[in-house]
């Protein structure tokens, strides 16, 4: 199976050229209104030809998005077995397509979208294509949901039981040079292996007796906040706070960055059927699922 990415982005109102959020749209309405509309009415020709159709699963609606391949376009295909390569002709009512999977979550005007290609419709040709046709009575853009740091969250916290860090092969120097032990580790690996990425996790296990473990893990994070944001490509540590009646602990991000992930999305199932659209709805709305409270906090709702 392919790994494919799944990356989240809100509907907001462009209003004298500021973007706004707004109330939660009416989507299911929206798509309703969509399946219903002729060929089209569902098109949008610009630098690029888009169009839209609405796939239901499970009683709910989901968009797909299509870009039509033009005719100047060199299509080829070619026999696997015998290695036999021909043009492809394209009929003048014939187009192809590159197709992306778009699901509007529940809450805020976010949505999940997964590209089947390449050259398949990103967010910003969704863009273009709802302002296209004309769907709301503002123009609308279509950006990324971004995670928001929660740096202050240290000051409270009692501890820490799990950070992460992913590093890019640049622009770590900071966290490097900084000190410590997770600084320490990081420089080793840089030394020892040169400019890779790292992803680090380091936990500390449940149970009593670790209290000092953790107040020690949390030191650590705390000395390296200031240079996390310019050092790391996302980080996050699970906090615990101490409370009357028992503790708790909550995840909190100390990098914003752009809610991505990636998922392995089947092509066709074991009778050798295309299960790819299917599959990657269900994959969406697992990782939307997951994300949820993320999610909701990047776009100021309350969890």
């Amino acid at each position: 199976m392919k790994e494919r990415t799944v990356s989240f982005y809100e509907v907001v109102d462009v209003i004298e050229g500021d973007q706004k959020r707004v109330a939660h749209r009416d989507w299911n309405g929206v798509l309703a209104r969509l399946g219903r509309a002729k060929f089209r009415e569902r098109i949008f020709e610009g630098d690029t030809t888009l169009l839209g159709t609405v796939h239901t699963l499970q009683g709910e609606d989901h968009l797909l998005l299509h870009k039509v391949k033009a005719q100047e376009e060199w299509l080829s295909t070619i026999d696997m077995s015998t290695g036999e390569w021909s043009e492809m002709e394209l009929a003048a009512t014939t187009g192809y397509l590159d197709s992306s999977v778009v699901a509007f979550l529940p809450f805020g005007n976010v949505i999940g979208l997964m590209q089947g290609s390449v050259g398949a419709p990103s967010h910003k040709a969704l863009e273009r294509w709802l302002n296209g046709l004309n769907l709301f009575a503002t123009p609308v853009a279509v950006r990324p949901v971004v995670s928001k740091a929660e740096i202050d969250q240290l000051l409270m916290a009692d501890g820490a039981v799990l950070v992460e860090l992913r590093l890019g092969t640049h622009g770590a120097d900071a966290l490097i040079q900084k000190g410590g032990a997770l600084s320490w580790g990081i420089r080793a690996l840089r030394q020892e292996y040169g400019d890779i990425r790292i992803n680090l996790a380091v936990s500390v296990p449940r149970g009593r007796g670790r209290e000092r473990v953790r107040a020690r893990l949390l030191d650590e994070i705390r000395y390296i906040a200031d240079v996390v944001p310019g050092s790391a490509d996302a980080a996050r540590a699970k906090l615990s706070y101490l409370a009357p009646g028992g503790g708790y602990t909550r995840l909190v991000e100390l990098v914003e960055h752009h809610i991505t992930a990636k998922r392995r999305v089947a092509a066709v199932n074991e009778k050798g059927q295309s299960v790819k659209i299917l599959s990657a709805i269900q994959v969406i709305m697992d990782v939307s699922a997951s994300h949820e409270a993320e999610l909701r906090r990047a776009v100021d709702l309350r969890d």
